[in-house]
């Protein structure tokens, strides 16, 4: 719960951010969001608590946190190797 209200706070600086054109810092924080994010996943996918409720907490976690991650992860040119697995995985 701890993680949440922390990816919270940064997801509200992000906004704050956004509209300031604050490039660096705006950085920082979705960096932040990110590796927050990030653990939760790494929470989550633990042997322990593993399971379909905790897949679909990261779905909805996702889903809510990264409302524009289709377009994003289309202008993303960077990663070459994670557009061959989305081709994978599309078929």
């Amino acid at each position: 719960m701890d993680l949440i209200d922390d990816i919270k706070e940064v997801d509200a600086m992000i906004k704050l951010h956004s509209a300031d054109r604050s490039a660096h810092m705006l950085e920082q924080y979705k960096y932040k969001k990110d590796k927050l994010i990030s653990y939760l996943i790494d929470e989550l996918v633990d042997p322990e608590i593993r399971s379909a409720k905790s897949m679909f907490i990261i779905k909805t976690v996702i889903e809510k946190f990264y409302p524009n991650l289709i377009s994003e992860a289309q202008a993303d040119l960077d990663h070459k190797e994670l557009s061959d697995l989305e081709a994978v995985l599309a078929t």
